[in-house]
């Protein structure tokens, strides 16, 4: 257990080269929620901040951390589990305290350390003024890495708002800012959740505009010195159904006409295949969003059911994937569909637990697409239960509310057909709609 623990140690000092933050002593709690998101963005893995604490020394806590959490870290330094981390890491040996004196007093030649003339003693007043130096050193160089920390800066006197500038997509978003207090020149604003969507500013400027091609619920992040500061509400809306081939680095959009394919929404091979040049569809998402607001529906007690199917043939889209998306202020919920032999590559979203088919048999989520499936999903009693076909193949807490539902997404690899959608709560509203009709 004490290689493990080393081994631990280890991988947390790998994670902080990683991702240069500087001393995981002042990181703050921003900082394990961001650290949570980029976890879960490379391993689709949700940590939580309380977990990573732990990890981390912050929360005082005995057992060690469970095989899961520990694949997950190691998954983020682009080791395929904690296993092979182990088998390509060596902790290195910590020497006793006994030995403090030999490692502080040997010379050392090309780094290595050599051994003392035979017959030299070295007096214990000079081992203690080579240890008070370095000490001293050591203070001296994490005081000028801290020294900004011990700048208090009023959060009133820090701005972040938003402000957009059309009702339509792509948008462009003013974010009015001012992060002048700190007196850095590493400012950011963060787009959205995602750790990629950084753009750096002008410490000292005033206005940022940035574009978005997709529309959401999104919390944009001011980050300073790698901490954030301050979040705002971008919600960019849509006006009904919209259509988007997720191209890089600008996505292409689908008129009202090309998403409406024999009185389905979704869109035709032939119209995919002339928008990317391919007839080939594996890594082409298309998605139909529409963000807005779902009044009555209680984000807490509600059913969602539609009728869809992924139409690629399977020589132009191999695992023919499909994501149900739920979009909330609060988190997510992300139910998949999938070709049966692919079932291992995808994974539900329950609010904040990822559930991934590397680790979960999600067998029963495997589907034919030669017919349609009927997918249905309802949230109660803080429990996610989702139903197939009439059959009930998932029953998982539901940890983080959605708060509001604010978007319903469909996302596909490739073309797909949806024929229907109803969105209820007991009591409340319905949101209904049989496309082409």
């Amino acid at each position: 257990m004490e290689k493990e623990k080393q081994l631990l140690i280890l991988c947390r000092q790998q994670i902080e080269q990683a991702l240069k933050w500087g001393d995981s002593e002042a990181w703050s709690n921003d900082d394990f929620e961001q650290l949570s998101e980029k976890i879960f963005e490379k391993t689709k893995v949700q940590l939580s901040i309380s977990t990573l604490k732990r990890i981390w020394g912050k929360v005082r806590y005995e057992n060690f951390p469970t095989t899961g959490t520990l694949n997950a870290l190691a998954g983020f330094l682009d080791y395929g589990n904690w296993r092979e981390f182990k088998q390509k890491n060596e902790p290195e040996a910590i020497p006793p305290i006994k030995d403090l004196e030999t490692a502080l007093t040997a010379p050392v030649d090309n780094g290595k350390p050599m051994s003392l003339p035979s017959g030299t003693r070295v007096s214990k007043m000079v081992w203690i003024m080579l240890f008070t130096a370095a000490l001293v050193i050591i203070l001296t160089m994490t005081f000028i890495s801290r020294k900004k920390e011990f700048i208090k800066v009023d959060p009133s006197r820090v701005k972040f708002e938003s402000v957009k500038v059309s009702d339509s997509l792509p948008n462009s978003v003013i974010f009015n800012y001012d992060a002048s207090a700190f007196k850095s020149d590493s400012v950011y604003i963060q787009q959205s959740w995602d750790p990629t969507r950084r753009e750096k500013v002008d410490g000292k400027g005033k206005q940022y505009t940035s574009i978005y091609y997709n529309p959401g619920y999104f919390i944009a992040k001011l980050v300073v010195d790698n901490q954030i500061k301050k979040e705002c509400v971008v919600n960019i809306q849509t006006k009904g159904w919209k259509g988007i081939i997720q191209t890089q680095p600008v996505p292409v959009y689908l008129s009202q006409k090309e998403i409406n394919v024999n009185g389905m929404m979704g869109v035709s091979g032939e119209t995919l295949k002339e928008k990317i040049g391919s007839p080939v569809f594996n890594n082409v998402a298309v998605t139909f969003a529409n963000v807005r607001e779902f009044r009555g529906i209680d984000a807490n007690n509600f059913t969602l059911e539609t009728t869809l199917r992924n139409s690629s043939a399977v020589e132009a889209s191999i695992c023919r994937t499909v994501n149900m998306v739920i979009l909330g202020k609060g988190s997510a919920i992300i139910v998949p569909l999938a070709e049966k032999g692919c079932i291992s590559q995808i994974g539900v979203l329950a609010g904040m637990d990822y559930i991934s088919g590397k680790d979960n048999d999600l067998s029963a989520f495997g589907c034919d697409f030669n017919n349609f499936q009927n997918l249905k999903l309802t949230v109660k009693d803080k429990h996610l239960l989702i139903y197939l076909n009439g059959k009930q193949i998932m029953d998982t807490p539901e940890k983080l509310s959605l708060k509001e539902v604010v978007g319903l997404r469909f996302e596909f690899e490739g073309t797909g057909l949806v024929k229907n959608i109803k969105l209820s709560s007991p009591g409340g509203g319905v949101y209904e709609e049989e496309f082409g009709h």
